[in-house]
């Protein structure tokens, strides 16, 4: 028998670059999920074994807002109980905050939960009805439509980063998690166009707003919601702006403080 050769050098690293863009692409929803364990051979030999199930601790609950506007003298409230104190971003790590989970035990994960609340139709699954294939999304924040959901991503409306250096530094990995994949109210998470949440990023509203301009007073009041129903906190810079872009909002709408 032949001695058996082994893969040129050039070869394997080409290989091990392929894997790697794959995986990255996973990561990203730039390719379907799953791609890099077929292309492993991984499908095959375990179709029915499921990754360890993360725990999520219940999240605290909703604070209600009006589905058709804004209820200013509400979101005035619970931005006055909100605490003021510096941000404490050094430590944070995104790989601490397991997110896109099926946390229900079921083969939607968070990501495919959203997309199917969103969709202003009824959204086509895959085969296996795990994954979204097509959709009708409208961004809140560009005002752009979808239909690909490889075109989109959800947006966590307070970002990890920030939910992290706003009080989360603290938070077990389990309340962590509940925020990671919160469906339980569509104030947290949303479908966003990817270009506008990765221009948004980590940041806040004293620097990122909404390219729609009729857009922010509602992004504004929903970081409010969202921060005071899960006690998170605010920096100075940070209270001042979103408390004066309020002030113009409900000014506009007709409304004393």
């Amino acid at each position: 028998m032949p001695p058996r050769r082994s893969l040129p050098l050039r070869a394997l690293f080409v290989i091990l670059a392929i894997l790697a863009a794959v995986a990255v692409g996973e990561r990203l929803h730039i390719i379907p999920s799953g791609t890099l364990d077929r292309l492993l051979g991984q499908e095959t030999r375990r179709p029915h074994q499921q990754r360890k199930q993360e725990q999520a601790e219940p999240p605290p609950p909703v604070v209600a807002r009006p589905a058709d506007g804004i209820d200013y003298a509400e979101v005035s409230r619970q931005l006055d109980a909100i605490r003021v104190e510096p941000e404490k971003r050094r430590g944070y790590q995104r790989e601490e905050w397991p997110h896109w989970l099926a946390l229900d035990g079921g083969c939607l994960n968070a990501r495919e939960k959203v997309l199917i609340r969103d969709s202003r139709r009824p959204t086509m699954l895959d085969a296996k009805g795990c994954g979204v294939k097509s959709g009708d999304w409208i961004d809140p924040y560009t005002g752009e439509r979808f239909v690909d959901p490889q075109m989109v991503d959800i947006d966590h409306r307070v970002p990890l980063e920030e939910t992290y250096a706003s009080g989360g530094y603290d938070w077990s990995r389990e309340k962590r998690a509940a925020y990671a994949n919160d469906t339980s109210d569509p104030l947290t998470l949303l479908v966003s166009s990817r270009e506008a949440n990765r221009a948004k990023g980590s940041k806040g509203p004293e620097d990122w707003l909404p390219p729609k301009r009729d857009g922010i007073c509602l992004y504004v009041a929903d970081w409010i919601l969202v921060k005071a129903r899960w006690s998170l906190s605010m920096d100075e810079r940070e209270r001042v702006t979103i408390g004066n872009i309020l002030n113009d909002c409900r000014a506009s709408a007709g409304q004393q403080r």
